[in-house]
């Protein structure tokens, strides 16, 4: 009785081994030599055994995008990616990987792609808190899938144009209509109830209410219709996504150009231009107005302690630009002289407020003090929806001490103390400074120049669904496309 077991049971573990067999045979692993399973630790979901590499997560994620996350995720903690562009530009990379190789389910598939793309985030930005741009790409590649799968389900319910229907025709053929979150019902009813936005009609982007609805006489031809319709929706969803995403790619590939494209409206002969510290962005708005004819002089802040003003001034020197090299201590001497600040940013808050390298706080005081304009230039990937209040905002951190000091010449100060122990000389060595918004006269993106106080409206559109919408409207909405709820 206890040797045998039933032979139901040796069917079931027979056939999950061929299962698990077959499986790993189609993602290229030897027959010979299959990974080996390993039970999943913490984890509250369907999938009892995990493989070794692998993260256990909700949604099923490749071996090799594990691999790809696992190598960002380490150079993000190294700090191994210099600059907010690159940064971003890697992160949409990976996370167009990510979404590629998603499996999709037959239901809810942005809420499959939503939850992996938020599970890789989380470990982004956990990797490097300071690297605001890591969240914001995240959160722009959330907010596409949920507007491309809004665009689907508008056009697959006709534009769901409620307005022209009886109480009568809501019941018929309710089946046949997703189910759709409370975000996703409003959306899509913004998107249709409202007329075309102003960007809409210049992108020439068709209005999803503008679709005609046809309806099928017979009843075979208009099952087989509004079944390749969903199949449809389930390959366009991530199709779509991916090109959104190629397109935010192109974007931040492309800010610094459409930012230098610009200059010669905010640059003219003979001003002088104080800057501080080395900005690439900085560095081709200066030569795009040298190009354009224009005349100046720069004056380049050093940047201490790093001192990477002296690596801009060898590069505007090497583009022929009349270049001035000054101490920061000397900034607010020197201010007098300048008709104008144009400095970079490692990122923007939502208030206005500007996170930037180390004594540009200094510089704006003191161009506040001589009313001269202190402009700011920064691509749409440092626009970041978080305030400098909010608790998971890290807006600094701390630097080797070896910039500053020689370990060697004082380690009798670093040795000896006064107390328990405590050590005389404590060095501080912040990277970064917080520029409030009223210090900002202009920033300049890549769609144009902005007042501070414009920069939530850009959010707005980035990274966030207007969900104002009546409540009537939303009411007959929810019974049509969620009757379960109503």
């Amino acid at each position: 009785m206890w040797g045998r077991s039933p032979p139901r049971t040796r069917k079931t573990v027979s056939s999950l081994a061929d299962q698990y067999q077959h499986q790993w045979l189609g993602r290229g692993f030897a027959k010979s030599n299959p990974p080996k399973p390993s039970r999943s630790r913490n984890c509250n979901h369907t999938h009892s055994v995990v493989f070794a590499g692998e993260y256990c997560c909700k949604s099923s994620v490749m071996p090799d995008v594990t691999a790809l996350v696992n190598d960002f995720v380490v150079k993000l903690r190294k700090r191994k990616i210099e600059g907010s562009k690159a940064t971003a530009k890697q992160t949409a990379e990976l996370l167009r990987s990510v979404i590629s190789q998603q499996r999709m389910p037959h239901v809810n598939q942005a809420g499959a792609l939503i939850d992996a793309v938020k599970l890789v985030g989380e470990q982004l930005v956990a990797a490097n808190p300071v690297e605001l741009a890591v969240g914001n790409i995240v959160r722009r590649v959330l907010h596409i899938i949920r507007e491309e799968d809004v665009s689907l389900t508008a056009a697959a319910t006709g534009g769901l144009n409620i307005s022209a229907e009886s109480e009568e025709d809501d019941d018929v053929d309710r089946d046949d209509y997703p189910v759709l979150s409370a975000a996703v019902v409003a959306a899509a009813a913004r998107s249709t109830l409202r007329p075309p936005s102003l960007q809409t009609l210049l992108e020439d982007v068709p209005n999803p209410a503008a679709v005609p609805h046809s309806s099928s006489s017979g009843g075979d031809s208009e099952g087989k219709s509004k079944s390749a319709d969903k199949t449809s929706k389930r390959w366009k969803l991530k199709h779509n996504v991916i090109e959104a995403v190629n397109e935010l790619i192109q974007d931040i590939g492309t800010c610094h150009e459409q930012i230098a494209e610009q200059a010669v409206e905010h640059i003219h002969q003979n001003e002088v231009i104080l800057t501080l510290g080395n900005s690439r962005t900085v560095m081709e708005f200066l030569c795009a107005a040298k190009e354009k004819k224009r005349s100046f002089r720069v004056f380049v802040a050093e940047g201490a302690p790093r001192y990477q003003g002296h690596v801009l001034a060898k590069d505007l020197v090497a583009r022929g630009l009349q270049t001035t090299v000054i101490t920061d201590s000397s900034v607010f001497a020197m201010i007098s002289r300048v008709n104008m600040v144009i400095v970079g940013a490692h990122a923007v808050m939502a208030n206005g407020g500007v996170i930037a390298p180390i004594g540009l706080n200094m510089v704006a005081l003191a161009a506040k003090r001589h009313a001269v304009p202190f402009v700011v230039l920064a691509g749409i990937h440092k626009l970041c929806p978080l305030y400098p209040h909010n608790p998971e905002v890290l807006l600094n951190e701390l630097k080797s001490p070896s910039e500053l000091l020689d370990f060697g010449e004082f380690s009798d100060c670093m040795d000896f103390g006064s107390g328990a122990g405590s050590h005389l000389l404590h060095v501080v060595n912040p990277a970064f400074d917080y520029v409030p918004p009223k210090l900002v006269n202009l920033f300049i993106t890549d769609t144009g120049g902005h007042n501070p106080s414009y920069l939530s409206n850009i959010l707005s559109c980035l990274h966030t669904c207007c969900l104002r919408i009546g409540g009537w409207n939303l009411e007959r909405l929810v019974k049509r496309v969620m009757p379960e709820v109503s």
